[in-house]
This record gives structure tokens, sequence and C-alpha cells, in this order.
């Protein structure tokens, strides 16, 4: 997710929560239609707002199956590449479900795919956790940009940008509402 901060203004919606809660509800149907049923799935989400995502399209997943899905969420931080170039940040927490993940089909959740460095930091997380049957990404905005070659399997919006614009995520359980705001950086 990219920083809305004092250096960017005009920021405007993109999608307000019953978009976010719409895209869920297809991703959810897509995983189902591509995993075919669901039966072997585990949700793990990327902190913070992956984490969230992820136990939301648990929900619904479980409405469409009438079957319980296993959601955890992944730590990255100790396998970023830019650790060194940004100040030391708070360990989140890597919850495995019960079953673990070898040998079923994961689905990584976040917020924003933007250069694809967070999922490869993920992809790494997970092999130090366990042998998934496959690894699939679900995300609620694919903004592009690029910089590894990482796509999303489930996309909620793709939103074109350029490098000067932001996106930010906003979810009630984190910031009190849903909505994803599009901005621009402003120049110093």
């Amino acid at each position: 997710m990219d920083k809305l901060d004092s250096h960017t203004s005009d920021a405007r919606p993109v999608l307000e929560g019953p978009d976010i809660a719409r895209v869920l509800t297809r991703i959810a149907h897509e995983i189902v239609e591509r995993a075919k049923g669901a039966d072997d799935v585990v949700l793990l989400g990327i902190p913070t707002r992956g984490v969230f995502l992820a136990q939301r399209l648990a929900a619904k997943l479980e409405q469409i199956t009438d079957r319980k899905i296993p959601v955890g969420s992944l730590d990255i931080t100790m396998y970023r590449d830019d650790l060194r170039m940004h100040p030391p940040r708070a360990l989140a927490r890597t919850e495995i479900p019960g079953d673990g993940i070898d040998g079923k089909l994961v689905v990584l959740v976040d917020d924003v795919l933007f250069s694809g460095r967070t999922i490869r930091a993920a992809l790494d997380a997970l092999n130090d956790i366990g042998r998934p049957r496959a690894v699939q990404l679900a995300v609620l905005v694919d903004r592009g940009h690029r910089e590894l070659p990482i796509r999303a399997d489930y996309v909620g919006k793709n939103l074109p940008t350029s490098l000067r614009e932001t996106v930010k995520v906003q979810l009630a359980e984190e910031d009190g509402r849903d909505t994803v705001l599009l901005g621009v950086k402003q120049t110093q």
C-alpha cells in the first residue's frame, strides 16, 4: 500500500465500501471456480490490510461453500529487500492455520500490487514455512509498474496509475472506513 501523507493532495475515492464488498464477493466466486470447490484452500493475508481482506474473503468463501476456510497471516518484514533503506519497523504476526500449508492451495492476499517486491518477499517467507501444492495471489487493487515478473490471479480492480500517483486502501478494521483513494504526490 502506498502512503498518503502531507506530500499528497487531491486524494479521490476510486472504490467505496459497497464496491469493495462486491469485488471481494467476485474474487471469492473466482477462487471457488478455479479451485474446484476450495477444499484445500488456505488464505494467508499479508499484514496489515491483507489480513483483514483475507478474513473477509474467508467469510465469503464459507457462505459459498458451507465450509470453514482456513485463514492466517504471513509477516514478510524480515524477507523484504528494502530493510536497510527504511527505518526499523515492528514485526507483524505470522499465523498459520493448524493444518499447515503443505500440499494446500495457498492464496496470498494483499491490498495493493505495485512493484511485486512484497509478493516476492511473501514467497520467500512461505518457503520457510512449508511446501504448498500451489500459490495464487489475490489483490484488491493492481496499480501496475511491476519490477518483478509477478501477476495476481485475482484482482478486485485494475487501476492504471502514474508513478506520481499514490493508492491508499482504508479498511474499517484498521481505519474506520472502507475506501480506496487515489492521490498525487506533491513535489518538494
